[in-house]
């Protein structure tokens, strides 16, 4: 069964192990989580539940968010996300969601918002080639052919200039190297989408089996 929580990138370090390698590392904080709602099959159709991260100021939270939050006995939350595939039975409305259900060596999903990068050429962001440098070429970090004659216009899905980042990002396969419960932070291997303090979801590896 999945398990997942909710936290938020505090920035990038690195430790040593044991046997002296150096790892760079992604510092989340995952302060505990509250359930606001289970979801099943036979009310919504399919097994969920809803976590809440990060207490919201209350002149920002309307009147349905704080009914919402009353259910489970806590604040209008800012980051709320579900987690499906879960065992529904080991949770309930109002109970709160620590680091603790991970341990050192467990291999996870992270997902975030990228960095938005603004409007970028079609090479940055498409990652194209451009053409020739030297004098008397017309072709240098422009976009290539936009299509054949015949057509006479350009398709849907051509790879353009336009703005670039701002997107879901989902990392797999991220190992888990040290979960501190006293400040209630998860050290991860490695680098996560999106900028320092930004919202996570970190759940249980899909391709866990595949990775070991």
């Amino acid at each position: 069964m999945t398990k997942g929580i909710l936290g938020k990138k505090i920035g990038m370090t690195q430790i040593f192990t044991e046997n002296g390698d150096m790892l760079a590392v992604t510092v989340v904080q995952a302060s505990p989580n509250v359930v606001l709602q289970k979801k099943t099959v036979e009310s919504d159709g399919y097994e969920a539940i809803q976590l809440g991260f990060d207490d919201e100021h209350e002149a920002r939270s309307n009147k349905p968010e704080k009914g919402h939050a009353e259910k489970a006995n806590t604040a209008p939350k800012r980051f709320v996300k579900e987690i499906r595939d879960v065992n529904l039975g080991d949770y309930e409305v109002g109970q709160e969601v620590k680091v603790d259900i991970f341990k050192e060596g467990d291999v996870v999903d992270v997902t975030g918002i990228s960095k938005g990068k603004g409007f970028q050429g079609s090479i940055k962001r498409h990652n194209q080639h451009r053409g020739p440098m030297s004098h008397g070429s017309h072709y240098h970090r422009v976009s290539g052919s936009m299509g054949s004659i015949t057509a006479n216009r350009v398709f849907k899905g051509k790879k353009l200039p336009g703005r670039m980042g701002g997107e879901k990002v989902t990392v797999q396969n991220l190992e888990i190297v040290k979960v501190d419960t006293e400040r209630n932070l998860l050290l991860i291997k490695g680098n996560v989408p999106g900028a320092k303090k930004g919202y996570l979801t970190i759940k249980s590896a899909v391709k866990e089996a595949e990775a070991k």
